[in-house]
């Protein structure tokens, strides 16, 4: 089946990156858009662009209803989700199905097996994948708490089912803290997903983040497009990405990739997803999670690959094999840095007017973002407001092209991460590979 008209389920830079390619690829894009995102330039460059409600996620980008009626004024074939917002939603995937609209993702089945942290490690130790000692399931209170904790020794995580972004989350050390942080991670679990189900795992010192991209198709077909290294974090939200992760040795990053298409084999997934991974010092790697979805940092896979992650997935949708594994090479070094509209030493959003902007150019430079000079930043969404993404033949090249791109990047007006990542790109620790996830919160 061709797909003809997509529409994309999303805003910010994901919007006009997904465009771009919808438009490369000769199909029709159609953009949703709240009143606040009015002045957006994807709504300018699309094909078709409805407004579906007002400023708050709930009355637009969340709101299933009006994105539902817009596909089918707009007569779109099917849904790019993006991250965020709607991407991972069960419920939204099956009414797309209800109203014979292609969603540009896995299958609900493989959605709600991956969703629940819990269940999903489950089926990681039964495909043979490696996981961090742990509650087989979900931990019923404070009490199983503490059975389980002295049963696998501190110190311990305590993480929501249904999480993701570091909500609901909670490292213990000692017995006597392990009562106040479960319900402290329970309630904060309760009010960002609905959902206070908890389970526990033994806390890794000092990991190393590693994730895997994969890609599957209809005809059972798994790719990988290599690894990236996110262990540049702060309060378990991603800075700094990195592909390959110069880490591992060549055996280890191989059982990495190998592991990563077992399982997603295993659960017969289509569709691009990622699978993340904790490593620690001895290069043993334990699974964590899995993102059924397009990850923000996938322009560092499509770096060192050349690959257009979004095309796959459309093509993959349409009901066409993917590539083989042998086709496609890795090369170089890619790094991204994610600018957000916050202050660059306590990170508090600072939306606002931009009154310049002069994106940097070159080769192998690539800045993903929706501004502009005048363009006014939402204070209703997340402070992203861009991706700056470097290539070269090596590490300490591209970290050395990151800096100089870095400081060509001018956003006047506003507060932004910029002045960070400067920092970052001269900073000895993170230049020697000697950091971990928890660097920023020891600094």
């Amino acid at each position: 089946m061709e797909i003809k008209r997509i529409l994309i389920a999303n805003r910010g830079e994901i919007a006009l990156r997904a465009l771009r390619t919808i438009k490369e690829m000769g199909k029709e894009a159609v953009v949703v858009y709240s009143t606040a995102d009015k002045d957006a330039l994807y709504v300018k460059y699309a094909d078709v662009a409805i407004c579906i409600g007002k400023e708050r996620s709930s009355d637009s980008y969340l709101n299933i209803p009006a994105i539902i009626s817009a596909a089918e004024i707009s007569e779109a074939d099917a849904i790019f989700p993006g991250y965020g917002f709607l991407s991972e939603n069960q419920n939204f995937v099956e009414i797309c199905s209800h109203h014979k609209l292609k969603f540009i993702g896995p299958s609900v089945a493989a959605m709600a097996l991956m969703s629940d942290k819990s269940k999903a490690k489950q089926m990681m130790q039964r495909a043979g994948v490696p996981v961090i000692p742990g509650s087989d399931g979900a931990v019923a209170d404070t009490k199983a708490a503490k059975e389980l904790a002295k049963k696998i020794g501190y110190p311990v995580i305590l993480k929501a089912a249904a999480g993701g972004g570091g909500r609901g989350m909670r490292v213990v050390e000692r017995e006597e803290d392990i009562e106040k942080a479960f319900w402290s991670a329970e309630s904060e679990a309760m009010s960002a997903f609905g959902d206070g189900t908890m389970y526990m795992e033994k806390y890794i010192l000092n990991p190393r983040h590693i994730e895997v991209q994969i890609i599957g198709d209809s005809h059972g077909n798994v790719l990988h497009i290599g690894e990236r290294d996110c262990s540049m974090q702060r309060r378990h939200q991603k800075l700094i990405e990195e592909s390959p992760a110069i880490l591992l040795d060549e055996a280890t990053r191989e059982r990495l990739h190998e592991t990563a298409i077992k399982a997603a084999k295993a659960i017969g997934y289509e569709g691009a997803g990622t699978f993340e991974f904790l490593v620690d010092k001895d290069l043993n790697f334990y699974f964590i999670e899995m993102n059924t979805r397009l990850q923000v940092e996938h322009c560092v896979s499509e770096m060192v690959s050349g690959l257009d992650i979004i095309e796959l997935m459309i093509k993959v949708a349409q009901g066409e094999a993917l590539p083989p594994q042998e086709s496609i090479t890795l090369k170089g070094h890619a790094i991204e840095c994610r600018i957000t509209a916050e202050d660059p030493n306590t990170f508090t959003p600072s939306p606002g007017k931009i009154t310049k902007y002069v994106c940097p150019g070159g080769r192998n430079v690539r800045m993903d973002s929706h501004i502009y000079q005048d363009y006014s930043i939402p204070p209703y969404y997340d402070s992203m407001i861009g991706k700056l993404i470097v290539w070269d033949t090596d590490r300490n090249r591209a970290i050395h092209k990151m800096k100089v791109t870095l400081e060509q990047l001018i956003i006047g007006g506003i507060k932004t991460t910029r002045d960070f990542h400067i920092a970052m790109m001269e900073n000895q620790d993170f230049i020697n590979n000697n950091y971990d996830t928890n660097y920023l919160s020891r600094r």
